[in-house]
C-alpha cells in the first residue's frame, strides 16, 4: 500500500523573492545609516528645535498688517502675473512638442524620441534653478520669473497633452480620413474635441502649481512675492515674515478650490 503524499505548505514567496527582500532590505538599512553619518546631524540642535520653532512662531504674531498695502499687494499681483504669463508661454511652447510625441500623429521615431529629450529636460531641472539661470540671463525681475515658470512647465503639460492624444479614438479619425478630409480638418474635428477636456485640466493643474511656485522665485531675484519675503527674512521682520507666510497660504488654498472645481466640470 503507497504512503499517501504529503500535504503541500502554501506559502508566500518563493526562497529567491525572500533572499531578494531581505538583500534590499539590507541595502535600504545600509543607506539610511550612511545618510545620518554623512549629513552629520548635531543632536544639540534637535533638542531645542521645539523651542525655538515656537520661539519663532511667537515673534510672526500678531502680524504687521500695515505692511500689507505697502509691499505684499503689490508683490502678490505681481505673482499672479509670473504664474500666468509663464503657463501660457509654456501652453504655446509646449503644444507643438506634445503634438511631436504622439506616436499616432508623428510617425518619426526620431521627432518623438527629440520631443521627449525636451520633456525630460524640462522637468529634470527645478523652477528655483531656472530661476537662477535667467536671472543672470536677464537680470532680476519678474520676466526671469516668467522665464522660469515656462521652462519649467513645458515637460509637464507637453508629457500630459502628449498621452492624451496618444489615447484619442482612432474611429472619428479614421472616419475623416476615408472622407478625404485635410490633416488640419482630421485634427481639429476628430482629435481636439477628444482631447480638449484633458487640456484644459492640464492647464489649470500647472497654473496651480506655477502660483505655488512662483510665490518662492523672488528669493533668488525673479520677482514676485518671494522679493518681500527674501527682504523680510533678511531684515528679521519676523511679524512681516508671519504676514507673507499667512497670505501665500491663503492664496494657495483659494486658488486650489477654483481650479479643483473648474476641472471637476471640464472632466
Amino acid at each position: 500500500m503507497s504512503r499517501p503524499a504529503p500535504a503541500r505548505q502554501w506559502q508566500r514567496l518563493t526562497p529567491v523573492q525572500r533572499i531578494v527582500r531581505s538583500m534590499l532590505a539590507i541595502i535600504g538599512v545600509t543607506a539610511l545609516v550612511w545618510s545620518f553619518k554623512t549629513i552629520e546631524i548635531i543632536p544639540e540642535f534637535l533638542y531645542d528645535a521645539p523651542e525655538q520653532a515656537a520661539d519663532l512662531f511667537v515673534r510672526m504674531w500678531p502680524f504687521d498688517w500695515a505692511f500689507y498695502p505697502k509691499a505684499v499687494h503689490a508683490a502678490l499681483i505681481e505673482t499672479f502675473h509670473i504664474a500666468t504669463l509663464g503657463t501660457l508661454l509654456a501652453l504655446v511652447l509646449a503644444m507643438p512638442l506634445a503634438f511631436l510625441s504622439a506616436r499616432n500623429i508623428t510617425r518619426s521615431p526620431v521627432l518623438n524620441w527629440l520631443a521627449q529629450v525636451l520633456f525630460v529636460s524640462s522637468r529634470s531641472v527645478n523652477s528655483l534653478i531656472w530661476a537662477l539661470l535667467f536671472v543672470a540671463i536677464f537680470g532680476p525681475g519678474a520676466l526671469a520669473g516668467v522665464m522660469s515658470i515656462a521652462f519649467r512647465s513645458i515637460g509637464f503639460i507637453g508629457k500630459l497633452f502628449g498621452e492624451a492624444l496618444e489615447e484619442a479614438q482612432k474611429g472619428p479619425v479614421d472616419a475623416l480620413v476615408a472622407t478625404g478630409a485635410p490633416h488640419a480638418v482630421v485634427l481639429a474635428k476628430g482629435i481636439w474635441p477628444q482631447v480638449e477636456p484633458s487640456f484644459w485640466s492640464v492647464a489649470l493643474l500647472r497654473w496651480d502649481i506655477n502660483i505655488r511656485e512662483s510665490a518662492v522665485l523672488g528669493l533668488v531675484g525673479a520677482g514676485g512675492i518671494g522679493v518681500a519675503l527674501d527682504n523680510a527674512l533678511s531684515n528679521l521682520y519676523w511679524d512681516q515674515v508671519g504676514l507673507i507666510m499667512a497670505v501665500i497660504f491663503v492664496v494657495v488654498i483659494i486658488v486650489e478650490m477654483i481650479t479643483t472645481g473648474i476641472r471637476a466640470r471640464l472632466i
